[in-house]
């Protein structure tokens, strides 16, 4: 019965992955996340978006000819409400 056992036992062992192997393995692949996760961060702080990205006059005509857009408030120039005033004919009420 002996014999059984220790057969049982030195398979089980030549199965079993070493675990000096296993931890560097696992050491190996925390290195190279936080790798990537750094070159993410750094990836994030980079602008989208290239500069005077927002001036191109593509970018402005579209503004100006959505009126959805042009009238938004905080878009609509606060002077235009008074050339409309000013250009309207007043009205006369005399009879």
């Amino acid at each position: 019965m002996k014999f059984v056992m220790e057969f049982a036992e030195n398979l089980i062992l030549r199965l079993m992955e070493d675990p000096k192997a296993r931890d560097e393995a696992q050491r190996q692949h925390v290195y190279r996340m936080k790798e990537r996760c750094n070159k993410t961060k750094a990836n994030w702080s980079l602008p989208l978006r290239p500069y005077g990205f927002w001036t191109f006059d593509r970018f402005n005509a579209q503004l100006f000819w959505d009126p959805q857009i042009s009238q938004a408030p905080g878009r609509r120039d606060p002077y235009d409400d008074l050339l409309l005033r000013s250009n309207q004919a007043p009205s006369s009420t005399s009879d």
